[in-house]
């Protein structure tokens, strides 16, 4: 029944070293409370389900159940949280107006996040229950490209929407930011023949991947941008790039899973960073130090080799 705060957490970052240090006072005037280390990297399987997509991220548990989150190097409030959370004998209820408010933002931003958006019980690729299975293998069927969270991952996500939207059970489709509905009412516009009128014409992934290589001469998938890199390879990535004074542009990997697994499959790549130059995949981080040590890489990078 105690707590458990968690620190997701990268070496190559100064602030969670930082927070680490924050973390180690806290542990000494919270005995009762349980303080771990997890290397974001090192565990993606579990970084992914939790929804962690940069570090530093502390994620509090009690009775395992997930209770708060706290994204960014933010010691006065990882403080204020321990405390709070360390002091409360149960699962605090959220009563005042103001994080009611933040949740709302954050939900509609989510609502908002692609054209057709999914709330679900896993991902695509594993559903977690019979319901989100078939409404995926509806969409799938009609090619559509969708975006998703798993709700499994965000406990305040999973009960906030069923009050935001009125609508108690998951999945939840929505399409321009409009709830659509669950399984039983895509099922009834699929029976109708309606459903495709309701959904967003989509793209297909295939020409989406290549306008997206093609969107600048030289152009790098990465997890993260150009000002905050959220993996040490891109980071490492990033300062050669800007040591070649080559002008390109970056695509974060980790704000579009559809692009972020459908371009492993089409370059035949399984990792990232990804380096294109006129629309024609370099390589990962190896390469592209390679060709720095032979002296290649700017040559490459102007499209002269």
């Amino acid at each position: 029944r105690s707590l458990v705060v968690v620190h997701f957490w990268a070496p190559w970052a100064p602030q969670c070293a930082q927070m680490n240090e924050v973390m180690a006072v806290l542990a000494k005037e919270h005995t009762q409370v349980t303080f771990v280390k997890l290397e974001a990297e090192a565990v993606p399987e579990v970084s992914e389900r939790y929804g962690i997509s940069s570090v530093p991220t502390f994620l509090f548990f009690k009775n395992s159940q997930k209770i708060d989150r706290l994204d960014g190097a933010h010691a006065p409030e990882l403080t204020k949280k321990v405390q709070r959370h360390a002091s409360s004998a149960s699962v605090p209820a959220v009563s005042s107006d103001g994080p009611k408010e933040d949740l709302n933002t954050r939900l509609k931003r989510l609502i908002n996040a692609a054209p057709c958006m999914l709330f679900m019980k896993g991902s695509p690729k594993e559903p977690r229950c019979g319901f989100s299975r078939q409404m995926v293998e509806i969409l799938n069927k009609r090619g559509v490209s969708f975006s998703s969270f798993d709700i499994f991952s965000d406990e305040e996500v999973r009960q906030g929407l069923k009050t935001y939207s009125n609508w108690p059970t998951y999945p939840q489709l929505y399409v321009a930011g409009e709830l659509i509905g669950g399984l039983d009412i895509v099922k009834e516009l699929e029976a109708s023949g309606e459903l495709d009128a309701v959904l967003p014409k989509a793209q297909k992934l295939e020409d989406r991947l290549k306008a997206l290589i093609n969107k600048a001469p030289v152009m790098l998938f990465m997890k993260g941008s150009k000002q905050v890199a959220r993996c040490g390879f891109s980071k490492q990535i990033i300062e050669i790039m800007n040591g070649t004074g080559v002008d390109y542009e970056t695509f974060d990997i980790l704000e579009d899973e559809e692009v972020r697994q459908g371009l492993k499959t089409y370059s035949n790549w399984p990792t990232y960073p990804q380096l294109y130059v006129k629309g024609e995949l370099v390589g990962g981080i190896d390469i592209v130090k390679e060709l720095k040590e032979t002296g290649e890489l700017l040559p490459v990078l102007k499209g002269e080799n």
